[in-house]
Formats: C-alpha cells, sequence, structure tokens
C-alpha cells in the first residue's frame, strides 16, 4: 500500500458545495450584460474549468450570443461580487474540517490547486477557517496555465516542496483526473460533487477524506 506525506486537493465540489456563491456571482456578471439568473444546481455541471470557461460554457449551453468584450464585464463583475461575499452560501461536504484537521494532526501536509481566482481561493479559505490546515494555496491565475495543464498542479507540490512519489491528488472531475494523469501522480476521487461519475482504480474512490490516514506516513523535514 502506498504511503505518502502530502495530500493536495481540488477545493470546488471536493472540499466545498460552493455552487450556490458561484452562481451568486456570476448571476451579477450575467445581469450586467441582461442575460438570464441561472439556478445553482444549473450552474453546478458547468464548475471545473475556471470563471471564464463557466461564463461561456453557460452561454453556448443557453445559445446566448457573445463577444470576448461581453465576457470579460461578466467576468470583473463576477469577480468583484465574488470577493465582496466569497462564502456566504457555501457548505462543507460530510466530515470535512474535521477531516481535513485529523490529516494535519497525523503529521500530513496538505495543499490546494483550484480552477478558482487565486484571490477568491485566500478569502473562501479564511472564511471557512480552513487557511491554517494547508501549506499551499494555488488558483487558476497565479500560473501560467490552469488544470487541466499538470503544471498548476506541480505549482503546489513545488511550493510545498514535495518529492516525487510523496503525494497524491484528490479531487472530484474529470479535470482534476485528466490533471493528475497528466502530472503522473496518483489520483483519488471523492464520493460526492462529481466524483461519482468518475472512474479509478480499485481503492482509489473515497468514502471521506479520513480514508486517506490509512495512505498516509508522517511528513519528514525533507517533504
Amino acid at each position: 500500500m502506498p504511503a505518502y506525506s502530502a495530500f493536495i486537493f481540488d477545493l470546488d465540489g471536493t472540499l466545498i458545495d460552493s455552487a450556490p456563491d458561484i452562481a451568486a456571482a456570476l448571476n451579477a456578471g450575467f445581469r450586467g450584460n441582461g442575460w438570464p439568473e441561472l439556478d445553482p444546481r444549473y450552474v453546478e455541471q458547468f464548475i471545473g474549468n475556471g470563471p471564464h470557461r463557466l461564463i461561456t460554457d453557460i452561454l453556448d449551453d443557453q445559445g446566448i450570443p457573445y463577444n470576448d468584450a461581453a465576457v470579460d464585464r461578466a467576468f470583473q463583475l463576477y469577480l468583484r461580487a465574488y470577493l465582496d461575499d466569497p462564502a456566504g452560501r457555501t457548505r462543507f461536504f460530510d466530515h470535512v474540517p474535521e477531516d481535513l484537521a485529523a490529516l494535519r494532526a497525523a503529521g500530513l501536509r496538505l495543499g490546494v490547486c483550484t480552477n478558482k481566482n487565486h484571490a477568491v481561493t485566500g478569502k473562501v479559505l479564511d472564511q471557512l477557517g480552513l487557511a491554517d490546515l494547508f501549506d499551499a494555496a494555488v488558483g487558476a491565475d497565479a500560473v501560467p496555465a490552469c488544470k487541466p495543464d499538470p503544471r498548476h498542479l506541480m505549482a503546489v507540490a513545488e511550493a510545498m516542496g514535495l518529492e516525487e512519489g510523496s503525494w497524491a491528488y484528490i479531487g472530484d472531475t474529470r479535470v482534476d483526473q485528466a490533471t493528475a494523469l497528466g502530472a503522473a501522480v496518483p489520483f483519488y476521487a471523492v464520493p460526492w460533487g462529481g466524483g461519482a461519475g468518475v472512474e479509478v482504480a480499485q481503492g482509489h474512490r473515497l468514502t471521506r477524506l479520513a480514508d486517506l490516514l490509512q495512505h498516509g506516513r508522517k511528513a519528514t523535514a525533507a517533504g
């Protein structure tokens, strides 16, 4: 059985159900362009590729015409609204706070790799009381290329000083899985978010984050 000294997590759909806050911010951007209001559960199915792609994927799905200027205006309004209230409607998936704390207490190092805006990521982790649990949290706009580009994930590992073979990535989407595959690191899927629809190797589907304790070993000074 592999033994890892660190785990890096996706954020939206893996640690938190942020669809209501994302939808609220997105609706601010849509209103600015006279586009229709969106239901959070409709928005949820498009989350995972970052806000610009979120906007264009929904516009394409809705058959709404747009141009680059309209998308940028929607994004700026979205970002402003999200930074104003980053986690007021966000909820944890089952046992996430206590399981993350247990992993940390066991001496494991933790990080976040998310396609969420970097500034928003920091504010969300602060507001939810998670920031101190992570050695590094890197949003999409803090790297030259974001998920599924594996360089995003590797940037988090490098920020944490992790050695090859010492860590795994945990997520809930095929984007997360493709990112891990591109980085040649093991991938574990959570059972919530989109995780149930992602096919993983035997033993790589979690029932809760505490399952990772059986795969962990206390981190050494070298990472």
